[in-house]
């Protein structure tokens, strides 16, 4: 599990994917189905959480890498090449952001 933490030294990935009620949870199992089968086990995957908001309509991803490389390494497997394209297929889009944390309270 991610420890939220301004001493943290890896790299945080927020991910937001937009979605319909009728689409959330198949996204969601995709995600859960990628994250235990194959994204847990890349080298330097620390941990992950996934959010829903109460209106089914955004899915919010916060993972954590000892490295901005793993991380980058991760997408380019061709399992997960093909497991994004169909996650793309059941949302209207997603955006993987990097961030630094700054403080945690």
């Amino acid at each position: 599990m991610p420890q939220i933490s301004k001493d943290f030294q890896g790299q945080t990935v927020i991910t937001t994917f937009e979605t319909t009620p009728a689409m959330a949870f198949d996204l969601i199992e995709a995600l859960e189905a990628a994250y235990a089968e194959c994204i847990s086990k890349q080298p330097g995957f620390i941990g992950a959480g996934l959010h829903v908001n109460d209106a089914r309509t955004r899915v919010c991803n916060y993972s954590q890498w000892q490295a901005r490389g793993d991380y980058q390494a991760m997408l380019r497997t061709p399992e997960m090449r093909e497991r994004n394209r169909h996650i793309n297929e059941l949302c209207k889009g997603f955006e993987p952001v990097m961030y630094e944390v700054i403080a945690g309270y």
